[in-house]
């Protein structure tokens, strides 16, 4: 699936075992997503419905009545966002992009890690307003969004632009190795494809460069290793795939904004 838009945050706000909603239905003048961190509720949109609890993205397109009733104290984001086409996308096509892709209703993500990561991050962000927040709050949208459609892509009808196979087993691959040393040009050579050839398909296909999306895997693993062992940096890097903790430290300062040590003392209870 060529992703030619993405996701611009209106807002974000996270609610914390809330027993009941104020209102058991809404219309926003955006997309709006609720994300069930815990607990459950039961939700209507046209045509879709059903209960939602973690793992679920519930997903609203505008304009449209969105019934909800709490089951059982819902922790939750509620995340308001319009779509943007990207340089040289058609501009006519963005109110149309969510509905294109099937991205409404109750959409499930498997990889519950990933998922919990970003839950993480959006919750510690969910109190702060300003600019480089809301930037890192958009950023966690789109991550969310793309993990949608990275496990959905199998799935889509072939009128929808179908991920062609060999990305699709360079997607796997990195996926399965991604925390062992990885040679992109071997593996590009393997699909019978030039490393600029994988570059440029990746990222048409799934928004992303392989090495970026191999970066966000680790990073995503070196920050619950950070958060929930003693292991030194260097033990950290190595089961991350990288060669030692100076490499680590450097990508992680870069991608991050700050360093493994002072991210492990400010995210530990």
């Amino acid at each position: 699936m060529k992703i030619d838009h993405y996701a611009k945050l209106v807002s974000h706000v996270y609610w914390e075992r809330k027993e009941r909603f104020a209102l058991d239905r809404d219309i926003y003048p955006c997309w709006t997503m609720f994300a069930a961190q815990d607990g459950k509720f039961i939700y209507s949109i046209d045509d879709h419905e059903g209960e939602a609890g973690f793992g679920d993205l519930v997903i609203c397109p505008p304009n449209t009545w969105f019934h909800r009733r709490t089951v059982s104290p819902l922790s939750f984001h509620f995340l308001h966002f319009n779509w943007e086409a990207e340089s040289g996308a058609d501009p006519k096509t963005e109110s149309e992009f969510g509905e294109k892709f099937h991205l409404i209703g109750k959409l499930r993500i498997a990889d519950e890690e990933r998922l919990l990561s970003d839950f993480r991050y959006l919750k510690q962000l969910a109190p702060e307003r300003d600019q480089a927040a809301h930037a890192n709050k958009q950023h966690l949208l789109n991550d969310l969004l793309l993990l949608l459609t990275f496990e959905q892509g199998n799935d889509l009808s072939s009128g929808h632009a179908d991920i062609p196979h060999e990305l699709q087993q360079a997607h796997q691959f990195m996926s399965a190795h991604a925390y062992a040393p990885l040679n992109m040009r071997s593996l590009a050579h393997s699909l019978k494809l030039s490393p600029v050839q994988l570059t440029r398909r990746f990222r048409c296909a799934y928004g992303v460069t392989p090495s970026e999306f191999v970066t966000e895997l680790r990073l995503s693993r070196a920050c619950r290793l950070l958060e929930e062992t003693e292991l030194s940096i260097d033990k950290i890097a190595s089961r991350c795939g990288y060669e030692n903790g100076f490499y680590l430290s450097r990508v992680f300062r870069q991608k991050r904004g700050m360093t493994p040590s002072y991210y492990r003392k400010t995210h530990r209870v």
